[in-house]
């Protein structure tokens, strides 16, 4: 018997873009300690620059997207006692 799997939710795939962008600030901090030469130290501080932008764009996606996901429980819970 075939199982039927679920594809992921849009927050479920915005969580998860989330956890893989921190992992890449960590690598970016380690890449950041250890450049020696000013150029390299430069891009390291525009790289941690742009993943903290995209960790923020998605840190406020999925807030919006688990506000909106409490409103529609809270609307089916309510049409369930109607």
């Amino acid at each position: 018997m075939a199982h039927h799997v679920t594809p992921p939710t849009e927050l479920q795939l915005l969580q998860e873009e989330l956890r893989h962008t921190q992992r890449e600030l960590s690598l970016a901090y380690d890449r950041f300690n250890e450049a020696r030469e000013p150029e390299l130290v430069e891009a390291c501080i525009y790289e941690i620059k742009s993943i903290n932008a995209r960790f923020a764009f998605l840190y406020r996606a999925i807030k919006e997207q688990s506000a909106e996901a409490l409103a529609a429980a809270k609307t089916e819970g309510a049409k369930a006692w109607v």
